[in-house]
């Protein structure tokens, strides 16, 4: 097949990458022998045409550091591609996102698949300007009943949107690599935030205040690591600011980590911390279960799983206090966190990115066998 994928975030990308460029690239690796694929991406500055981890790469829209602008622009020139050159693929795959508005649901030419992978919903209101947040809400509202075909990554994801009746929808979950077990460091005890800088969307206030208020009031001596990038990185820089230097001195930023310095700061965590306050399936979870390490995340229905699996403990949504207390709680176990990490390396074997891929590429080739 001929697959051209509506990527929105890439590998180099000047505003970041996240899950979403995760999954694409981890399935569409394991497909580039038998399929020619195309990835539609949103310029960026320094973006440039071409092959990048033996995927070919088309950027379009503005090379701007307005990220709205960006955003935009690459609505209007993705659409613009695809209404040109649609006709020149088998299938086309899009990347469901509010803030990019390509109306392509019309598109009858060759097949298109909407990928969904979150819902934000009255999050937005929370993190923009009020004229911005009720465009970006409505647009998640409505936008994804009008498409045919669909793709979730989670039930629980799915069942916050309407869709057609008759709509075509499969749930293809996130997947994770094969990860060596046990822990090498034996050093200094932390836990660990991995993810996009993404102050708002992915908690990141909640676990600096959070981790203030667990060194403020009980006798934890471990560190919190931080790892990712992101465009809230110097938001976040001037938060971790306004701690007091011995709270500051308790807390790294690691910066972009990935190979084996990302899977050295997994195993050698004591858990895993995920304070989202909205979220798809994210694949940090998925990477912390395959390798044997718990998780505390907050309670929103797309990672309740977490707890109710035996993987790890849920804490309130938005509750500094109850986060700072789970936290404890698991750092004074050693016996619970060894419970959590076997249940989570067993949970973690049906997800394998071999297995994702195989059945991505076969609703594609089901979908293309139809017209």
């Amino acid at each position: 097949m001929k697959i051209l994928h509506l990527l929105y975030e890439s590998d180099g990308d000047y505003f970041g990458i996240g899950g979403v460029g995760m999954r694409a690239y981890q399935i569409y690796q394991r497909l580039r022998d038998r399929h020619e694929i195309t990835l539609l991406c949103r310029k960026y500055p320094g973006a440039v045409d071409g092959y990048k981890k033996d995927l070919r790469h088309i950027h379009v829209g503005g090379e701007t550091v307005s990220f709205t602008r960006t955003l935009l622009s690459y609505a209007r020139e993705a659409r613009r591609y695809v209404l040109e050159h649609g006709e020149e693929y088998d299938i086309i795959v899009e990347e469901f996102s509010p803030a990019i508005p390509t109306f392509l649901n019309t598109y009858r030419k060759r097949p298109l698949i909407l990928q969904v992978q979150a819902y934000t919903g009255m999050q937005y209101f929370g993190k923009y300007n009020p004229f911005y947040s009720v465009s970006l809400y409505l647009m998640e509202l409505v936008r994804p009943y009008f498409y045919n075909r669909l793709v979730f990554v989670s039930e629980a994801t799915m069942k916050r949107y309407r869709l057609k009746g008759d709509a075509d929808v499969r749930i293809i979950p996130n997947g994770v690599e094969p990860a060596a077990p046990g822990r090498s460091n034996g050093g200094e005890r932390y836990m660990l935030y991995l993810g996009r800088l993404d102050i708002h969307h992915k908690g990141l206030d909640l676990l600096v205040r959070g981790f203030e208020y667990l060194l403020r009031n009980s006798g934890y001596e471990g560190r919190l690591v931080i790892a990712g990038d992101g465009r809230d990185k110097g938001k976040l820089v001037e938060l971790i600011g306004e701690l007091s230097p011995d709270i500051r001195e308790k807390l790294e930023l690691a910066g972009w980590v990935e190979g084996e310095r990302k899977h050295e700061l997994i195993v050698n965590a004591d858990f895993l911390v995920m304070p989202s306050r909205y979220e798809s399936q994210p694949i940090v979870a998925l990477e912390a279960a395959a390798a044997g390490r718990p998780v505390i995340a907050s309670d929103i229905d797309e990672l309740r799983f977490i707890g109710d699996k035996g993987m790890g403990i849920n804490f309130r949504a938005g509750d500094i206090r109850d986060l700072a207390e789970r936290i404890r709680l698991l750092a004074e176990n050693n016996s619970i966190r060894e419970d959590f990490g076997r249940n989570a390396r067993l949970w973690a074997e049906g997800y394998s990115w071999d297995s994702i891929a195989v059945r991505f590429e076969e609703y594609l080739e089901e979908t293309v066998g139809k017209e």
